[in-house]
């Protein structure tokens, strides 16, 4: 003999939603690996094709240059000397 237990439908429904929950995650996942991937292999196209075919020669290090430095003696200041003061006079336009 079976057990009787109430099944009515709602289990099978329950079932098919956490399936459905499943398989969108799963394809949401797959999604955002196979964007990134794509983004990726394209960062490294571009970066290998800007490369350059051969590898310049590095310069030989040069000596560095002197610095020069201009520098001016301080000069001593000349004694101000005044000459006699003159006389201003303003002249009245009359008004």
């Amino acid at each position: 003999m079976t057990k009787r237990t109430c099944y009515n439908g709602a289990m099978d429904l329950l079932a098919n939603q956490w399936l459905g929950g499943l398989y969108s995650l799963l394809l949401l996942i797959a999604c955002f690996f196979a964007v990134h991937v794509f983004l990726l292999a394209r960062y490294g196209y571009r970066a290998k094709k800007n490369l350059p075919k051969d590898k310049p020669e590095k310069p030989a290090p040069k000596e560095p240059e002197p610095v020069y430095y201009i520098v001016e003696k301080k000069k001593k200041r000349t004694r101000n000397t005044y000459s006699e003061p003159r006389r201003i006079s303003f002249k009245d336009d009359g008004k």
